[in-house]
């Protein structure tokens, strides 16, 4: 007879939730090489993708709390990492946009998260890392 825990161990809900946090330990350790935290990399990977981009909208597109996201955007402003400017389309609404240090320092960040997936992934032979992508993501596209 199998242990509860045992049991537990070998559900795939434990299992994927061990290797994400994992995953997101190992990207954490990295980024912070830039003195940056996983939110600060997508609030600059959001902004390079819609930026000049409203504040509100930047923490929807994120789910970021507005308050939590004023703490990141002071972080990153303080870091010459992106602008906060009125809105050209609504003076009213800040828009952000990242500055050229913003732009190196993402760059920087994507190749650090790709060494620590690659560090994540090493257990597996590039075969097994392909049908493993392919399923997580068919999975999360079910979601």
């Amino acid at each position: 007879m199998t242990s509860a825990l045992a049991h537990i161990q070998s559900l795939p809900s434990w299992l994927v939730g061990r290797v994400a946090a994992r995953g997101r330990s190992l990207v954490a350790e990295a980024l912070a090489a830039e003195g940056l935290k996983l939110a600060h990399h997508a609030v600059l990977a959001a902004t390079a993708e819609y930026g000049p981009v409203a504040q509100a909208d930047l923490g929807r597109r994120l789910g970021i709390d507005p308050k939590d996201l004023v703490g990141l955007l002071n972080h990153l402003e303080g870091a010459g990492l992106v602008l906060r400017a009125p809105d050209p389309a609504d003076r009213r609404k800040n828009a952000i946009t990242l500055t050229p240090a913003g732009t190196a320092t993402l760059t920087r960040c994507a190749s650090l998260a790709e060494t620590a997936n690659a560090a994540l992934l090493s257990p597996l032979t590039p075969a097994e890392r392909g049908t493993l992508l392919a399923l997580l993501t068919r999975m999360h596209e079910a979601s």
